[in-house]
C-alpha cells in the first residue's frame, strides 16, 4: 500500500523506519497498544528477512527471545512456525544457561513475520526511503521521504539496521549497500548528526552460501535435531525435526590461504574503519588472533527445506571471491563445493547509545526512539527486544504518556538497555549470559512469570493471558508446598528432590501425583525450583540489594563535580550518563563502591536540607 504525498497526524500515530527484526517488533508492539503505525521500508516484500544466519536463539539470545515472546512479540512465534532443526544448548549445565537454538527455513520465517504483522489492522506498510526528520517546536514531527512525501507523525522509531551509509566489501572492492542486493539509507546519518547525535562506524559480516548438492556430507559430523523439539512459544512448527545440521573444521591449508591473502582483506589493508563484533569475528580475525589454534569449528546449516543453499556458520569473511573459493574447498567435505553467494563485510553508522534514555528515546529529539543495530547492537534477538521496547514507548509518547523501562534485575532486556545506555559501546554489542548478574532468576523458562503481568499492564497483552500465567504458577507453588509436607527417606520430598541423582518423575512414583495435573512445562518448573532453591535464595538477596539502590533516585540537576569524596572519573562518567538511580550509577564503568557511598551520603544530606 502506498500512502499519498502528505499524511497528517490524524492518519498515523507512529512511524517505524525499517522492516528488520527491530522494526517489525516496534511496529507490532505499538499497534497492539492501539497506535496506528506506518512501517516505512524500501521493500515491503523484504520485511522480516534474515540476511545472515537463518537461526534464532543461542546463549543469552534465546533468553531475549523468550522475553519478547512473553510480551507478545513476533520473533519466537515466527521462529517456531519456520523451524527445521532445534537444539537446547548447555544441557549439561544449570537452567540459568540452557539456551534454545532454532534453525529456520529462511523464506518461511519472513512469511510468518509478514503474516503475523500485517494481519494487525493498525499496521500499514509504506514503501519509501526516509531522508530527514520533521522537527516542530524542538520535537519530532514526522519524516520526509526521498520522493518528496511527508509523513506527519507525533512519534517515530528508527530501526535502520546496517543501512545507514551502508557499504559492503568483497576484498578491496566496495559498493554502497545496506546488505547484498539492497541499497543503503543515504541521508539519515546526516539527519542524525544535524540534531546532535554522535555517530560511530561499525562493521559486521556474513559467510558464504554453498550449493547443497556439491558437499560430501559423509565427511561431516552430523548433528541431529532434538526430538521432541524445543520451542519459544510452546507450539512447535510442522517441520521442527525435519533436517540435521553438520560440523566441519578449518585446516592448515585454510589458515595458510587466509594468512597469504590478508593484504586483500579490507580490514587488514586498512580500508575498513568500522569496528567489528569481538564475539562473532570473521575467519580472518580468528586465524590472526588465535594463531596457536590448528583449526576452528564450523557449522553447516541448511537455509531451508527446499533451498539449494547451505550456510557455513563461523566462516564469515571479506576476502575476494577467488580466495573464498580456495578457502572453502580446503575444508573437509567441501573439495567440490560451489559457492552460490559470496561472503562479504558490511560497514554502517550507529548512534552512540548513551545518547538515548532507558526507554530508548533520543535525548536530542523528543519523540524519536531508536532500536537495533542502529543503536550499536549485533544480532536478530537483540534487535527484536530493543524494537519491542522502542515501539511500546513510541506509542506511549504519541498518547501523551511517560516512558516505561525494565530494571536490570528483572530481565535480559533490562540488562542490555542498562549496558547500552549506562556504559556505551565501542563495538557491536552481543547479549551473553555472563552479562547478567541474576541469571538464575531471569531464565528463559520463567519469562512469562516475570513479564506477562507487565505486558498486561502496558496494554500489550489481554487480561486473560495474565490470569492464565497467574494460575500456572499458583499450581506450581501448591505442588512445591505439597512436596515440602510429604516425607521421603526421612526428609521432605522437596528436600529429597534436591539430590543430584533425584528426578521429579521418581518422586512422583514414590509419593504419588498432585491433586491437580501439571503440564510438562509446569513439572519442569517444579524440578528447577526444588533443585536450585539455595542458589535462587542467594540471588534473591542480591536482587533486594540492587532494588534498595534503585530506590534512591538521583535528581536531574545534581552537579557531580561538587559531590565530596567522589572521584574525578566517577564525576565525569555520572555527568555524561545522568543515571536516574544509585543502582544505575553503581553499574557505570569507573564508578567504584566508594563513589556510590559518597553519592548516597551527599543525596541523603541534600534530601534532609530540602525536607
Amino acid at each position: 500500500m502506498l500512502v499519498g504525498m502528505n499524511v497528517s497526524r490524524e492518519t498515523f500515530d507512529v512511524v517505524v523506519i525499517g522492516g528488520g527484526h527491530a522494526g517489525v517488533e516496534a511496529a507490532y508492539a505499538a499497534a497492539r497498544m492501539g497506535a496506528r503505525v506506518a512501517l516505512l521500508t524500501l521493500d515491503p516484500a523484504r520485511v522480516g528477512a534474515m540476511p545472515c544466519n537463518p537461526a534464532v536463539g543461542g546463549p543469552g539470545k534465546s533468553q531475549l527471545v523468550h522475553e519478547v515472546t512473553a510480551l507478545g512479540g513476533l520473533i519466537g512465534r515466527a521462529a517456531d512456525r519456520a523451524a527445521i532443526h532445534t537444539r537446547v544448548l548447555n544441557r549439561s549445565k544449570g537452567p540459568a544457561v540452557w539456551s534454545e537454538r532454532v534453525q529456520t527455513d529462511r523464506d518461511l520465517y519472513a512469511l510468518a513475520v509478514q503474516e503475523l504483522l500485517f494481519a494487525h489492522p493498525n499496521v500499514t506498510p509504506v514503501r519509501g526511503e526516509a531522508v530527514d526528520f520533521l522537527i516542530e517546536k524542538g520535537a519530532f514531527a514526522g519524516v520526509r521521504t526521498a520522493d518528496g512525501r511527508v509523513l506527519r507523525v507525533p512519534a517515530g522509531v528508527l530501526a535502520a539496521g546496517t543501512f545507514l551509509r551502508g557499504t559492503i566489501w568483497y576484498g578491496l572492492n566496495a559498493r554502497p549497500a545496506g546488505r547484498q542486493g539492497e541499497p543503503p539509507a543515504r541521508w539519515l546519518s546526516a539527519a542524525l548528526s544535524r540534531i546532535g547525535h554522535r555517530l560511530m562506524r561499525f562493521k559486521t559480516g556474513t559467510p558464504p552460501r554453498i550449493r547443497a548438492d556439491t558437499i560430501d556430507y559423509d565427511a561431516l559430523a552430523e548433528v541431529p535435531p532434538d526430538d521432541p523439539p524445543a520451542t519459544f512459544s510452546g507450539e512447535p512448527g510442522p517441520h521442527a525435526t525435519a533436517l540435521p545440521t553438520w560440523m566441519t573444521r578449518t585446516t592448515g591449508e585454510t589458515h595458510r590461504l587466509i594468512r597469504d591473502n590478508l593484504g586483500f582483506s579490507p580490514l587488514y589493508a586498512g580500508k575498513i574503519e568500522g569496528v567489528g563484533p569481538r564475539y562473532c569475528p570473521s575467519i580472518e580475525d580468528k586465524v590472526v588472533r588465535f594463531a596457536d589454534k590448528e583449526s576452528h569449528l564450523l557449522f553447516v546449516e541448511p537455509d531451508g527445506l527446499y533451498t539449494s543453499e547451505v550456510y557455513l556458520q563461523g566462516f564469515s569473511s571479506s576476502l575476494p571471491p577467488e580466495v573464498q573459493e580456495r578457502m572453502v574447498r580446503s575444508l573437509p567435505g567441501f573439495a567440490r563445493a560451489e559457492i552460490q553467494r559470496y561472503a562479504y563485510a558490511v560497514e554502517y553508522d550507529a548512534v552512540d547509545p548513551t545518547e538515548v534514555t532507558w526507554g530508548l528515546a533520543s535525548r536530542r529529539l523528543p519523540g524519536l526512539f531508536l532500536a537495533g543495530q542502529v543503536l550499536g547492537t549485533s544480532g536478530y534477538e537483540e534487535a527484536a527486544a530493543l524494537g519491542l521496547l522502542a515501539g511500546v514507548n513510541a506509542a506511549r509518547f504519541a498518547a501523551g504518556k511517560e516512558e516505561v523501562t525494565l530494571p536490570r534485575s528483572s530481565s535480559y532486556l533490562g540488562v542490555m538497555v542498562d549496558d547500552l545506555v549506562g556504559k556505551g559501546v565501542d563495538e557491536p554489542y552481543r547479549m551473553m549470559t555472563s552479562r547478567v548478574e541474576l541469571r538464575l532468576l531471569v531464565r528463559g523458562d520463567n519469562a512469562d512469570e516475570r513479564l506477562v503481568p507487565l505486558g498486561v499492564e502496558w496494554g500489550l497483552l489481554p487480561k486473560e493471558e495474565g490470569l492464565r500465567v497467574k494460575e500456572k504458577y499458583a499450581r506450581i507453588a501448591r505442588e512445591l508446598a505439597r512436596l515440602s509436607r510429604v516425607k521421603l527417606e526421612g526428609v521432605s520430598a522437596l528436600h529429597y528432590l534436591r539430590r543430584p541423582e533425584a528426578t521429579y518423575q521418581e518422586v512422583l512414583r514414590r509419593v504419588g501425583p498432585p491433586e491437580e495435573p501439571l503440564s510438562p512445562e509446569e513439572m519442569r518448573q517444579v524440578e528447577i525450583r526444588a533443585k536450585y532453591a539455595g542458589y535462587i535464595e542467594r540471588q534473591e538477596k542480591l536482587r533486594k540489594r540492587l532494588e534498595e539502590l534503585a530506590g534512591h533516585p538521583i535528581p536531574g540537576g545534581v552537579d557531580f563535580s561538587r559531590v565530596p569524596s567522589l572521584s574525578r572519573e566517577a564525576a565525569e562518567r555520572l555527568a555524561k550518563a545522568r543515571p536516574k538511580t544509585l543502582a544505575e550509577a553503581a553499574r557505570l564503568p569507573g564508578v567504584r563502591d566508594s563513589d556510590v557511598t559518597a553519592l548516597l551520603v551527599y543525596l541523603t544530606r541534600i534530601g534532609r536540607k530540602a525536607g
